[in-house]
């Protein structure tokens, strides 16, 4: 696989929380959002959408808009800032804090294997339920899903659900199969953290 950008979304409310910071709480000694910038450390370039306090060096910084407009409004921020040539970006949340690059890895190789190209890969749960902020796509899909939506929606994107923008997009779905945890799995909760936490010892 050449190479390929990220987008990592960080803007989330975390209400289930208390509303704190959610991708800067530590997981293993590390921010979520910097363990999920880790695992896409060969990603160019690597773009951060949320509060832009502590970016790491070398990460782009944005802000959708309005802040907290959900993830929608988040991921046109984040395509924004790419390189006019990049044609894949890993499209992530900030909460993943078991993710790898071997899955991000995997991904990659299911959007540019054998057979008919699909739009993007993401994982899938063992209940079949889509992962889709643990996915790679081809960018010039997501902008034509953006330019879509802004249109059905008025020009506003605040608020849009992500099926909603990947609706009617070819997606090859990918389950898990490598040793520990799930990379998809998110910390919605403290029990979600304390779980994570344990995983990464």
């Amino acid at each position: 696989m050449g190479t390929y950008a990220a987008v990592v979304l960080a803007g989330g409310a975390a209400r289930r929380m208390g509303g704190v910071d959610k991708p800067a709480l530590p997981v293993g000694g590390l921010p979520m959002r910097d363990r999920v910038l880790a695992a896409v450390a060969d990603a160019t370039p690597r773009v951060l959408v949320g509060p832009v306090d502590g970016v790491p060096q070398g990460v782009r910084a944005a802000r959708e808009d309005p802040p907290g407009g959900g993830p929608v409004a988040a991921a046109a921020a984040g395509l924004a800032l790419l390189d006019p040539d990049t044609t894949v970006v890993a499209l992530l949340a900030a909460d993943l804090p078991l993710l790898t690059r071997a899955a991000i890895g995997k991904l990659l190789d299911h959007l540019t294997g054998g057979g008919p190209q699909p739009d993007g890969a993401c994982f899938v749960d063992r209940d079949g339920r889509r992962q889709s902020l643990c996915g790679v796509w081809r960018v010039a899909a997501l902008r034509a899903g953006l330019d879509r939506l802004t249109v059905e929606r008025g020009g506003g994107l605040s608020g849009a659900p992500v099926r909603a923008l990947l609706a009617g997009l070819a997606v090859r779905e990918v389950p898990w199969s490598g040793d520990g945890p799930p990379p998809w799995f998110d910390c919605d909760t403290d029990e979600d953290v304390r779980r994570a936490e344990e995983w990464t010892r």
